[in-house]
């Protein structure tokens, strides 16, 4: 069962591959699935489960690439979705 929804902006379906990179604590790559997209952030699948709430990111994904924010982590069996927030648009 499902609450309510609290999302303040509307998601849609995306795809294609996305790239993070940052280096703190070290430097790291990583490559994911685009999952969705919103106005003012993504949703990406990966098998990276290191990503930590607030770490600063930079990203590039067919629709947009820029500096992001990692809000939230979810790891659903062996794979690991992350929710982020883009900054400075």
């Amino acid at each position: 069962m499902t609450g309510p929804e609290k999302r303040r902006e509307e998601r849609r379906e995306a795809s294609g591959r996305v790239q993070i990179r940052f280096s703190d604590p070290a430097p790291k790559q990583i490559e994911g699935r685009l999952v969705d997209v919103s106005a003012s952030g993504f949703r990406m699948a990966h098998d990276f489960a290191s990503l930590g709430a607030g770490q600063l990111v930079e990203f590039s994904h067919i629709e947009a690439h820029g500096h992001a924010r990692v809000m939230w982590n979810r790891i659903i069996e062996n794979r690991v979705e992350t929710g982020f927030l883009v900054i400075g648009r």
